[in-house]
Protein backbone atom coordinates (compact mmCIF):
# COMPACT_ATOMS: atom_id res chain seq x y z
CA UNK A 1 0.00 0.00 0.00
CA UNK A 2 1.13 3.31 -0.64
CA UNK A 3 2.42 5.44 2.11
CA UNK A 4 4.24 8.36 0.86
CA UNK A 5 3.38 11.46 -0.49
CA UNK A 6 4.49 12.42 -4.54
CA UNK A 7 2.50 15.83 -5.26
CA UNK A 8 0.65 13.92 -8.34
CA UNK A 9 -2.15 12.13 -6.70
CA UNK A 10 -3.52 14.74 -4.86
CA UNK A 11 -6.22 17.75 -5.49
CA UNK A 12 -6.57 21.31 -4.87
CA UNK A 13 -9.47 23.01 -2.88
CA UNK A 14 -10.49 26.66 -3.48
CA UNK A 15 -10.52 28.65 0.01
CA UNK A 16 -10.75 32.44 0.76
CA UNK A 17 -8.67 33.14 -2.69
CA UNK A 18 -5.76 30.35 -2.65
CA UNK A 19 -5.84 26.84 -4.32
CA UNK A 20 -4.95 24.79 -1.54
CA UNK A 21 -3.18 21.41 -2.40
CA UNK A 22 -3.87 17.89 -0.41
CA UNK A 23 -3.26 14.26 -0.68
CA UNK A 24 -5.07 11.57 1.40
CA UNK A 25 -3.00 8.35 1.37
CA UNK A 26 -2.99 4.92 3.68
CA UNK A 27 -6.05 2.81 4.46
CA UNK A 28 -9.71 4.43 3.41
CA UNK A 29 -10.91 2.43 5.94
CA UNK A 30 -8.46 3.28 8.92
CA UNK A 31 -8.54 6.19 11.52
CA UNK A 32 -7.52 9.55 10.09
CA UNK A 33 -3.95 10.74 10.59
CA UNK A 34 -3.34 14.64 9.38
CA UNK A 35 0.62 15.76 8.99
CA UNK A 36 1.39 19.57 9.08
CA UNK A 37 4.60 20.12 8.26
CA UNK A 38 7.02 23.42 9.24
CA UNK A 39 7.60 26.84 7.37
CA UNK A 40 9.17 26.89 3.74
CA UNK A 41 8.41 23.08 3.53
CA UNK A 42 6.13 20.45 1.96
CA UNK A 43 3.75 17.67 3.01
CA UNK A 44 6.61 15.56 1.56
CA UNK A 45 8.49 16.32 4.77
CA UNK A 46 6.96 13.03 6.26
CA UNK A 47 7.72 10.68 3.90
CA UNK A 48 10.21 9.62 6.46
CA UNK A 49 7.96 8.55 8.85
CA UNK A 50 4.72 7.19 7.35
CA UNK A 51 6.22 3.97 5.88
CA UNK A 52 7.31 3.11 9.76
CA UNK A 53 4.00 3.34 11.51
CA UNK A 54 2.84 0.58 12.99
CA UNK A 55 -1.03 1.46 12.85
CA UNK A 56 -3.07 1.82 9.35
CA UNK A 57 -4.12 4.96 8.70
CA UNK A 58 -5.79 7.20 6.18
CA UNK A 59 -2.99 10.09 6.28
CA UNK A 60 -3.98 13.14 4.89
CA UNK A 61 -0.98 15.96 4.22
CA UNK A 62 -1.89 19.47 3.10
CA UNK A 63 0.98 21.82 1.98
CA UNK A 64 0.17 24.98 3.76
CA UNK A 65 -0.89 27.86 2.23
CA UNK A 66 1.69 29.79 -0.11
CA UNK A 67 4.01 26.28 0.09
CA UNK A 68 4.39 23.51 -1.65
CA UNK A 69 1.82 23.17 -4.31
CA UNK A 70 -0.47 25.72 -2.82
CA UNK A 71 -0.68 29.10 -3.97
CA UNK A 72 -0.38 32.23 -1.37
CA UNK A 73 -3.48 34.51 -2.00
CA UNK A 74 -4.22 37.91 -1.14
CA UNK A 75 -4.53 37.58 2.91
CA UNK A 76 -1.05 36.90 3.56
CA UNK A 77 -0.35 34.19 6.40
CA UNK A 78 -1.43 33.75 9.83
CA UNK A 79 -1.26 30.49 11.95
CA UNK A 80 -5.01 30.70 12.27
CA UNK A 81 -5.61 31.58 8.69
CA UNK A 82 -3.76 28.69 8.05
CA UNK A 83 -5.99 27.17 11.05
CA UNK A 84 -9.36 27.52 8.99
CA UNK A 85 -7.60 26.04 5.88
CA UNK A 86 -7.19 22.99 7.51
CA UNK A 87 -10.55 23.09 8.98
CA UNK A 88 -11.67 23.42 5.09
CA UNK A 89 -10.19 20.84 3.78
CA UNK A 90 -11.43 18.35 6.65
CA UNK A 91 -14.62 19.54 6.61
CA UNK A 92 -14.49 19.22 2.51
CA UNK A 93 -13.18 15.46 3.17
CA UNK A 94 -15.89 14.91 6.05
CA UNK A 95 -13.72 14.37 8.72
CA UNK A 96 -14.40 15.40 12.26
CA UNK A 97 -12.15 12.74 13.91
CA UNK A 98 -8.53 12.76 13.52
CA UNK A 99 -4.90 12.54 15.06
CA UNK A 100 -2.57 14.89 14.36
CA UNK A 101 1.25 15.26 13.99
CA UNK A 102 2.33 18.82 13.41
CA UNK A 103 5.88 19.85 13.09
CA UNK A 104 7.28 23.26 14.17
CA UNK A 105 4.71 25.79 12.42
CA UNK A 106 2.21 22.66 11.68
CA UNK A 107 2.44 21.80 15.53
CA UNK A 108 1.07 25.60 16.33
CA UNK A 109 -1.57 24.98 13.73
CA UNK A 110 -2.71 21.69 15.53
CA UNK A 111 -2.38 23.35 18.87
CA UNK A 112 -4.90 25.51 17.73
CA UNK A 113 -6.98 23.11 16.14
CA UNK A 114 -7.13 21.25 19.40
CA UNK A 115 -7.33 24.79 21.67
CA UNK A 116 -10.04 26.30 19.27
CA UNK A 117 -12.07 24.34 17.81
CA UNK A 118 -15.04 21.49 17.73
CA UNK A 119 -13.15 18.94 15.78
CA UNK A 120 -12.24 15.32 17.36
CA UNK A 121 -8.88 15.20 18.13
CA UNK A 122 -8.28 11.71 19.13
CA UNK A 123 -3.86 12.43 19.25
CA UNK A 124 -1.79 15.12 19.04
CA UNK A 125 1.94 15.32 18.66
CA UNK A 126 3.94 18.32 18.40
CA UNK A 127 7.50 18.59 17.22
CA UNK A 128 9.59 21.27 17.86
CA UNK A 129 6.47 23.71 18.00
CA UNK A 130 7.04 27.91 19.28
CA UNK A 131 3.75 27.83 20.99
CA UNK A 132 3.92 31.33 23.02
CA UNK A 133 4.32 34.53 21.75
CA UNK A 134 6.10 35.23 25.22
CA UNK A 135 9.17 33.32 23.86
CA UNK A 136 9.56 35.07 20.75
CA UNK A 137 11.98 37.37 22.37
CA UNK A 138 14.38 34.26 22.60
CA UNK A 139 14.59 33.84 18.47
CA UNK A 140 13.39 37.46 17.21
CA UNK A 141 16.48 37.98 16.13
CA UNK A 142 17.46 34.83 14.10
CA UNK A 143 13.12 35.57 12.70
CA UNK A 144 13.95 39.15 11.36
CA UNK A 145 17.09 38.13 9.57
CA UNK A 146 15.05 35.54 7.38
CA UNK A 147 14.58 37.01 3.79
CA UNK A 148 14.11 35.27 0.41
CA UNK A 149 17.39 36.00 -0.82
CA UNK A 150 19.02 34.27 3.15
CA UNK A 151 16.74 31.22 2.88
CA UNK A 152 17.57 30.64 -0.82
CA UNK A 153 21.38 30.32 0.43
CA UNK A 154 21.11 28.50 3.41
CA UNK A 155 18.33 26.09 2.35
CA UNK A 156 18.56 25.24 -1.96
CA UNK A 157 17.04 21.96 -1.64
CA UNK A 158 14.02 23.60 0.07
CA UNK A 159 14.20 26.53 -2.47
CA UNK A 160 14.78 24.29 -5.57
CA UNK A 161 10.97 22.09 -4.31
CA UNK A 162 9.19 25.68 -3.93
CA UNK A 163 10.07 26.52 -7.32
CA UNK A 164 9.52 22.73 -8.88
CA UNK A 165 5.79 22.97 -7.43
CA UNK A 166 4.50 25.92 -7.01
CA UNK A 167 2.06 26.93 -9.44
CA UNK A 168 2.23 31.38 -8.27
CA UNK A 169 5.96 30.88 -7.39
CA UNK A 170 6.80 34.14 -5.19
CA UNK A 171 9.39 33.19 -2.78
CA UNK A 172 10.49 36.78 -1.59
CA UNK A 173 6.63 37.49 -1.19
CA UNK A 174 6.32 33.85 0.70
CA UNK A 175 9.30 34.85 2.87
CA UNK A 176 7.81 38.15 4.09
CA UNK A 177 4.88 36.31 5.02
CA UNK A 178 6.25 33.29 6.85
CA UNK A 179 7.87 35.95 8.93
CA UNK A 180 5.46 38.14 9.77
CA UNK A 181 3.60 34.98 10.59
CA UNK A 182 6.52 34.20 12.97
CA UNK A 183 6.35 37.22 14.65
CA UNK A 184 2.41 38.23 15.15
CA UNK A 185 1.77 38.49 18.63
CA UNK A 186 -2.30 39.04 17.89
CA UNK A 187 -4.99 36.63 18.42
CA UNK A 188 -4.50 35.16 15.46
CA UNK A 189 -0.89 34.13 15.94
CA UNK A 190 0.18 31.43 18.15
CA UNK A 191 -2.08 29.44 20.62
CA UNK A 192 -0.58 30.80 23.65
CA UNK A 193 -2.90 29.94 26.80
CA UNK A 194 -5.51 28.27 24.88
CA UNK A 195 -3.50 25.36 25.35
CA UNK A 196 -5.18 24.91 28.15
CA UNK A 197 -8.14 23.52 26.20
CA UNK A 198 -6.39 20.82 24.84
CA UNK A 199 -7.99 17.55 26.38
CA UNK A 200 -6.52 14.68 24.01
CA UNK A 201 -3.24 13.27 24.68
CA UNK A 202 -0.37 15.51 23.66
CA UNK A 203 3.17 14.22 22.77
CA UNK A 204 5.80 17.11 22.95
CA UNK A 205 8.63 16.33 21.07
CA UNK A 206 11.89 18.50 21.38
CA UNK A 207 15.19 17.94 20.30
CA UNK A 208 18.06 19.03 22.87
CA UNK A 209 19.84 21.12 20.16
CA UNK A 210 16.82 22.98 19.33
CA UNK A 211 17.78 26.76 19.21
CA UNK A 212 14.29 27.73 18.29
CA UNK A 213 12.51 26.49 21.02
CA UNK A 214 13.83 26.17 24.97
CA UNK A 215 13.64 23.84 27.10
CA UNK A 216 11.40 26.20 29.29
CA UNK A 217 8.69 26.24 27.00
CA UNK A 218 8.28 22.57 26.30
CA UNK A 219 8.50 22.12 30.04
CA UNK A 220 5.92 24.77 30.24
CA UNK A 221 3.33 23.60 27.96
CA UNK A 222 3.38 19.90 29.49
CA UNK A 223 2.64 21.61 32.29
CA UNK A 224 0.02 23.12 31.45
CA UNK A 225 -1.84 20.89 29.16
CA UNK A 226 -2.98 17.87 31.68
CA UNK A 227 -2.79 14.89 29.60
CA UNK A 228 0.57 15.40 28.01
CA UNK A 229 3.74 13.54 27.56
CA UNK A 230 7.70 15.13 27.16
CA UNK A 231 10.44 13.60 24.81
CA UNK A 232 13.51 15.72 25.01
CA UNK A 233 15.45 14.06 22.56
CA UNK A 234 19.41 14.22 23.11
CA UNK A 235 21.74 14.86 20.05
CA UNK A 236 18.93 16.09 18.17
CA UNK A 237 18.17 19.73 16.31
CA UNK A 238 14.93 21.18 14.96
CA UNK A 239 14.27 18.81 12.93
CA UNK A 240 14.68 15.77 15.70
CA UNK A 241 12.33 13.24 13.81
CA UNK A 242 14.81 13.54 11.42
CA UNK A 243 18.16 13.68 13.74
CA UNK A 244 17.23 10.73 16.04
CA UNK A 245 14.87 9.30 13.93
CA UNK A 246 14.93 5.49 15.45
CA UNK A 247 14.19 7.29 19.20
CA UNK A 248 11.34 9.37 17.52
CA UNK A 249 9.86 6.38 16.06
CA UNK A 250 9.90 4.02 19.11
CA UNK A 251 7.98 6.20 20.85
CA UNK A 252 5.81 7.88 18.25
CA UNK A 253 4.21 4.28 17.45
CA UNK A 254 4.49 3.55 21.28
CA UNK A 255 2.16 7.07 21.87
CA UNK A 256 -0.29 6.21 18.64
CA UNK A 257 -0.90 2.57 20.11
CA UNK A 258 -1.76 3.50 23.23
CA UNK A 259 -5.98 3.47 23.74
Amino acid sequence: MKMNFDHLSGKHLEIAGARIYYEVIGDENSPALLVLHGGFDNLELFNSILPKLRRKFKVIGIDSRGQGKSTLGPHGLTYERLQKDVERVLEHLNIDTVSIIGFSDGGNIACRLASFTTLNIEKLVTIGTPWHSKYIEQVREIYSRVTGESWRKKFPDTYDAYQKLNPESDFDSLAQAIVAMWLDTNPSGRPNEAVKNITCPLLIVRGDDDHLVSREAVVELCGVVENSTLLNIPFAGHVAFEDQGEIFMTILNEFLDQS
